[in-house]
């Protein structure tokens, strides 16, 4: 399948060279687009094989998905999030699959038997999850991209219906992703979460 793993990245040091193996594992090219990070997470990535988008400041998510959209060449895209865990090479060609064969536009992954937190998480809003396989010129054409920080994958979902698209939701099993707690401590995680579903929460009512 001709695609390209793409990945925004945010301070994802711990993470993003795992994820980044596994997707070169899998014989796809990886773009990083490191959105501003003050950490090591371009030169993990670098080092991991991917090819690095460097943003000077940070833009949020869909800002860094659209700098390194610029990069993909292949007529498929896989998106995936920088911090995930138990990620393996079969859970991308399972999400690519349905795309490239036609059967749908857009294949989303939804984690299942990773880790009680993020299952529960995935079973409440499936429609947020970051990990996605789409036809590159599908994604190019969705408006607002650039400008979406938190609220990517709702504008991506709220995208799909509007324009009709077929879309399948499919188990990455034993898969999950670092919380945002774990990573920046109990109440700056808590902080950032809460922003995050905020902004998600005023798109929502915005676009109501």
């Amino acid at each position: 399948m001709e695609a390209t793993v793409l990945i925004p990245a945010h301070n994802e040091e711990a993470t993003i060279a795992r994820v980044v193996e596994v997707a070169r594992e899998a014989g796809f090219p990886v773009v990083v687009a490191d959105d501003g990070s003050k950490d090591r997470t371009a030169e993990e990535a670098q080092r991991a094989g991917a090819e690095v988008v460097r943003l000077p400041q940070n833009r949020g998510k869909g800002g860094a998905l659209a700098e390194g959209l610029k990069r993909v060449e292949t007529p498929l895209v896989l998106l995936l999030d920088a911090d995930l865990m138990g990620l393996r090479p079969e859970h991308l060609f399972a999400l690519l699959s349905p795309v490239a064969q036609g059967e749908v536009e857009m294949a989303v992954g939804v984690f299942r038997g990773g880790r009680l937190s993020t299952d529960l998480a995935m079973r409440l809003t499936p429609f947020l999850s970051g990990q996605r396989a789409l036809r590159t010129e599908a994604l190019r054409g969705v408006p607002g991209l650039e400008g979406a920080r938190y609220d990517l994958e709702l504008l991506l979902t709220r995208h799909a219906k509007e324009a009709g698209w077929r879309v399948r939701y499919l188990p990455l099993r034993g898969v999950s992703q670092v919380m945002k707690e774990e990573k920046r401590g109990l109440l700056a995680g808590l902080r950032h979460r809460l922003r995050m579903y905020g902004e998600i929460l005023r798109y929502a009512l915005r676009r109501g």
